[in-house]
């Protein structure tokens, strides 16, 4: 029986004399071949990391494939996404931080995100709309965010690039006059050269809406806000708000944001934030009076493809995870080469939560303990190699010209199927998945494994979907 349902996935590199090389997935079982190709950016993928080292020298040529994103609904507002080191990113530094040191700051913040759960008393298995609105902290100050979008601010649109973050509701751009801050990719926003810009009176009640983020008064009477994060980085400066330019043809009129005048802790080439998050400052929340409540993004497989953010997406042909609360989500089985692992649905409990930011799926730990016995026993052709950081069930492809990887599969409450893409199961030479220290604590489905899926986040509905092979 074992044997009939198994399926696997082949990875397999085919050399050419061009400087970017084919990447090719064929997912096998007796009754259906599934052949994709993807032309992958070699120096900038996590996901093909054990041949990174082989072929830096190529990776500088590649360029970004000109395949248009197929969000799920037409007429909606859609941009661009691109991973911020790769060929599309349009900042000035395309160097990948280290995996080890990505690790690193990926282990920060979702450490930061599960004692927010654990401090504010949310029940298990109850994620709750206010609990998971969890801060940047650990992401923008510890660059473990990967996913920028370009939009334009102000009348005439100045071009800003802005890592987006479901974590977040406060967006915010760095702004002229800025007495501290980083470098960066475009040129400060300047509020005075806008037409249509506006600051807050103190007075107004968008002003008091930001409650503890809110930051007192200026000498001329402007609604000022501060936001500090978990590391002890912070953004500070006036809260305003100024006409923004999706693409060409669709603008939102007074979007509020931060214009960012002083800030400490950060260190990275983007211009500000876009904060998706379910409070009132959220992009999604500002915008669903238009769009209405719905919107979703799709992860690029690798970082020379490209994904897209899409606000009023629609919310029909997704597999949603059943009831659940605002971007939380319960997992129900795991299944590995067709197999589904036995693992007691009390394990999966403590529920979990999507996040863009954090980079790697954490499970509780009897969950991950199953998956990686199960992943080891379908990879025993392969020498263990040593862990990397949290990453423990590693092998050694050295030599490999081709590499056979069981499938991985989530299941969650509901029925939804989550069947992860190749450069969602490896990381490097790495399972991409890490273990809870119990099964107490909260789980949380990083971006690896949301990579080709279009993620829906139905804020009014309350419910998360996925499409598979979106971009």
């Amino acid at each position: 029986m074992y044997a009939r349902h198994r399926m696997v996935a082949f990875v397999a590199w085919r050399g050419t004399s061009h400087a970017c090389c084919s990447l090719e997935l064929l997912y096998i079982s007796r009754r259906s071949i599934l052949k994709l190709q993807l032309t992958a950016y070699l120096s900038s993928c996590y996901g093909l990391g054990v041949w990174e080292a082989r072929n830096s020298a190529m990776a500088s040529a590649c360029t970004c494939p000109r395949l248009p994103p197929a969000p799920s609904s037409a007429g909606a507002a859609t941009v661009p996404l691109h991973h911020r080191h790769g060929p599309c990113s349009p900042l000035a530094t395309k160097k990948m931080p280290t995996l080890e040191e990505m690790l690193r700051r990926d282990q920060l913040r979702a450490s930061y995100i599960q004692r927010k759960f654990s401090s504010g008393g949310a029940a298990a298995g109850d994620v709750q709309q206010s609990d998971a609105t969890v801060p940047t902290t650990l992401g923008t100050s510890l660059n473990t965010l990967e996913y920028v979008i370009t939009v334009g601010i102000g009348s005439p649109a100045a071009t800003q690039t802005m890592l987006i973050d479901t974590g977040s509701n406060v967006s915010w751009v760095q702004c002229k006059p800025c007495s501290l801050r980083h470098s960066q990719a475009d040129p400060l926003f300047d509020p005075s050269s806008s037409s249509t810009y506006s600051p807050f009176s103190c007075s107004s009640a968008t002003c008091a809406q930001l409650g503890q983020e809110g930051n007192g008064c200026s000498i001329s009477f402007q609604c000022q806000y501060m936001v500090t994060y978990g590391d002890g980085s912070s953004t500070t400066g006036t809260y305003g708000s100024d006409t923004l330019a999706l693409g060409s043809s669709n603008t939102v009129r007074s979007f509020q944001f931060g214009c960012s005048q002083a800030e400490s802790g950060f260190d990275d080439q983007t211009d500000g934030l876009m904060g998706l998050g379910g409070g009132a400052q959220s992009l999604a929340s500002q915008t669903a009076g238009t769009y209405g409540t719905a919107f979703s993004y799709c992860l690029p497989a690798t970082s020379s493809s490209t994904g897209f953010l899409t606000l009023g997406a629609g919310t029909s042909g997704f597999e949603q995870p059943g009831p659940t609360t605002f971007y939380g989500v319960r997992l129900q089985a795991i299944r590995v080469g067709g197999r589904e692992l036995s693992i007691p649905a009390s394990v999966f409990s403590a529920g979990a939560v999507m996040d863009s930011g954090t980079v790697i799926t954490r499970l509780p730990r009897t969950a991950y303990s199953a998956l990686s016995s199960a992943f080891k026993a379908g990879m025993r052709q392969y020498p263990r190699a040593p862990p990397n950081g949290i990453l423990d069930t590693c092998f050694d492809f050295s030599g490999q010209r081709t590499v056979t990887i069981p499938t991985v599969v989530l299941v969650y409450s509901g029925g939804a199927v989550g069947n992860l893409v190749a450069n969602g199961i490896i990381l490097g030479n790495c399972l991409a998945f890490a273990g809870n220290s119990d099964d107490s604590s909260l789980g949380i489905i990083g971006n690896v494994q949301q990579r080709t899926f279009e993620v829906l986040y139905d804020v009014g509905g309350g419910a998360v979907g996925f499409r598979a092979g979106a971009c």
